[in-house]
């Protein structure tokens, strides 16, 4: 039995290196709308960050194949056990996936807000908050730490539910694609963008989440759904993402973003970023 679950790993990896090749391609063909329709001029730091930001992204592709191929692996073993609500229960496929898709969702809302309000998780959490610049390279610029708390809640939701491997395949795609899209340097009309943000949390909505000022940082944490931020009360309009002032206070200069700095910032306290401020000046979300 192990030796059929195993064997599925070569697949598995091949698999990742192809969608590694997709988000690559969705990122190349994002960063060139990003030089057609900015929603911000390029800046100094739109060059400076792109070496920092790629290294870390390939690193987190790295550390994402291994993540992604033991969630498969396990879930495969839980539909070989039946073990898993869906691994017991007869579910329409469709039905089953967009309950896997929106719990899966969930899971990494709170995994979020964990990693704003626990010290620990900040530290790791803040290497991404601290881009002076935010583009469709900031999507993946995170620390390879965070990766592991990241799969980690999407473990606990996705193992009780049994979640077939298609269903956390399509989350996984889903996540992805939202993550480049929302971070994305692109200006929709006003209108476009409050309207998406009903639903989803891009474009303009997640940029709120990118302000150096803590009122508004600790907002607008959700992944694919808006649904989260507006039940529990962290949802702050798009409108307020056109005109924040992005990254962390002491953390805008070169020696800062260098990404062997960015890979030990967690443990060195000389250059840990702290906690966003909140400025006096902007309004309390609305």
């Amino acid at each position: 039995m192990f030796e059929q679950i195993l064997s599925r790993l070569p697949p598995l990896v091949a698999s990742g290196a192809s969608t590694i090749a997709v988000i690559l391609g969705v990122m190349a063909a994002i960063a060139l709308v990003e030089v057609v329709i900015p929603l911000h001029r390029r800046n100094r730091w739109n060059s400076r960050h792109l070496g920092p930001n790629l290294g870390l992204t390939f690193i987190t592709f790295a550390t994402n194949l291994f993540f992604n191929a033991a969630i498969v692996l396990s879930l495969l073993w839980l539909q070989t056990q039946g073990l898993g609500l869906f691994n017991s229960l007869h579910v329409p496929i469709l039905a089953e996936t967009i309950i896997v898709v929106v719990a899966l969702d969930f899971s990494f809302y709170i995994a979020h807000v964990l990693m704003h309000a626990l010290p620990t998780f900040w530290r790791v959490h803040g290497v991404h908050h601290s881009d002076p610049a935010v583009d469709v390279t900031t999507t993946i610029r995170q620390h390879p730490l965070e990766g592991l708390i990241r799969y980690a809640f999407v473990a606990l939701a996705a193992f009780p539910l049994g979640a077939s491997p298609a269903a956390f395949a399509i989350y996984r795609t889903l996540s992805a694609i939202g993550g480049l899209l929302e971070h994305a340097n692109i200006a929709l009309p006003h209108w476009l963008s409050s309207t998406l943000s009903w639903i989803t949390t891009w474009p303009d909505m997640h940029k709120v989440h990118h302000s150096s000022d803590r009122l508004l940082t600790d907002t607008n944490y959700g992944n694919l759904l808006s649904l989260w931020d507006r039940l529990f009360g962290t949802f702050t309009p798009a409108q307020h993402g056109r005109e924040v002032t992005y990254g962390l206070v002491g953390t805008d200069t070169p020696e800062h973003q260098k990404i062997s700095v960015l890979l030990t910032q967690p443990f060195d306290a000389s250059t840990r970023p702290n906690r966003p401020g909140a400025s006096s000046h902007v309004e309390a979300p609305t």
